[in-house]
């Protein structure tokens, strides 16, 4: 079937027109390099291993908190079509209470389980910090 578009209608303009995808990937792409690296090399698979680890003591927990942090990223790069200091703002309710939750577990360092616990900590510590940081200046109206 053949789309017909009357005289009224008017050709949608290139930025209209452009891929959701290639949007986020360009804004993504303009940060940089050393935090594209963070995020691709480091966070996100740190954060999406919980998954693995998900039968062990509070290893549900961690699982859900790890990673609906970073999900809940998703609907918010598809709105603003973009990269922006907003993404900070559902890692704060989730990665805090992770943190304190493995802070109180004092984890194991002689199990691989406890070992990840504590690089887990530690690399949402560092990301928290950063994240505050961001949603101080996203409050104060920096959205960028």
């Amino acid at each position: 079937m053949a789309i017909v578009r009357t005289r009224s209608e008017k050709p949608m303009d290139d930025t209209a027109q452009k891929n959701l995808f290639v949007e986020v990937w360009t804004s993504f792409r303009n940060i940089p390099l050393w935090v594209q690296l963070w995020m691709v090399f480091w966070l996100v698979p740190i954060n999406a291993a919980s998954l693995l680890f998900w039968q062990e003591e509070n290893g549900l927990w961690v699982a859900l908190l790890a990673n609906i942090a970073m999900l809940l990223n998703l609907p918010v790069m598809a709105y603003e079509r973009r990269i922006s200091r907003t993404m900070a703002l559902p890692h704060l309710p989730f990665w805090t209470p992770l943190v304190v939750l493995i802070l109180w577990m004092t984890p194991d360092l002689s199990t691989t389980y406890g070992v990840y616990l504590w690089v887990l900590a530690a690399t949402n510590s560092l990301s928290l910090a950063f994240d505050y940081a961001d949603a101080v200046r996203w409050f104060n109206g920096d959205r960028d």
